[in-house]
């Protein structure tokens, strides 16, 4: 298993959001999680991506417990080891989308020139090699998309760990996103777990599961 996390609680003040959450997700899986609003599916990704830290319980990332890391460290574990997509992408809008796709890779000490080769061999393998020296501002919201997905897989992260992805793209951009994560596990044998309310890409993943009131309720 590439991801192991067990008896997961988290409260904030007196409210207890996440309640023993349990979860292994093994290398090349794409796992959903869904739910309503309010039932811990943000928290807990924010907990598995070590954006945050359990009030209780263990996380292994690779056989690595990334809270036991200081802080340089986890920084680096993040850098290496994990990646980010976001509902409203996060790219720097004076940059574009190569320099962008770039920037993990610089951080974790790669030359300048490899870095860019090897973010220009994504965004062409993604459909957006002629989009590579425009800004955010020029792109559509799917090729914004597409160059955070590229740069999520610049550094060969373990796990891409995905925040409604599909949440801001019109229904065609979506499902190009949806068949996009299929090509990922497919090509790149890439981990990743969504969270979503959209009901087609959670249906694609190879597991979908369901939580309410921080629990998990059902497995498909």
């Amino acid at each position: 298993m590439i991801l192991v996390a067990k008896n997961i609680h988290k409260s904030y003040n007196d409210l207890h959001i996440l309640k023993g959450l349990d979860l292994s997700v093994a290398k090349g899986e794409i796992v959903a999680i869904v739910g309503s609003s309010g039932a811990g599916k943000t928290t807990l990704l924010q907990i598995l991506g070590t954006l945050d830290s359990p009030d209780q319980g263990t996380l292994e990332i690779g056989g690595t417990n990334p809270f036991t890391l200081n802080g340089k460290k986890l920084s680096a574990f993040r850098n290496q080891e994990i990646s980010f997509i976001f509902q409203f992408h996060q790219l720097l809008p004076e940059f574009t989308a190569v320099e962008n796709v770039m920037l993990p890779a610089l951080i974790k000490g790669v030359s300048m020139q490899e870095a860019r080769n090897e973010a220009l061999v994504l965004l062409e393998r993604l459909g957006l090699k002629d989009r590579a020296n425009h800004k955010p501002s020029e792109l559509s919201g799917g090729e914004q998309q597409r160059t955070a997905v590229c740069r999520a897989l610049i550094n060969k992260p373990k796990i891409i760990f995905a925040d409604e992805p599909s949440g801001n793209l019109d229904s065609q951009n979506a499902a190009e996103l949806h068949a996009l994560f299929i090509q990922l596990r497919d090509e790149f044998d890439q981990t990743v777990i969504i969270v979503t309310h959209n009901d087609s890409l959670a249906r694609m993943a190879d597991r979908m599961l369901t939580m309410r009131d921080g629990v998990f309720v059902q497995n498909d």
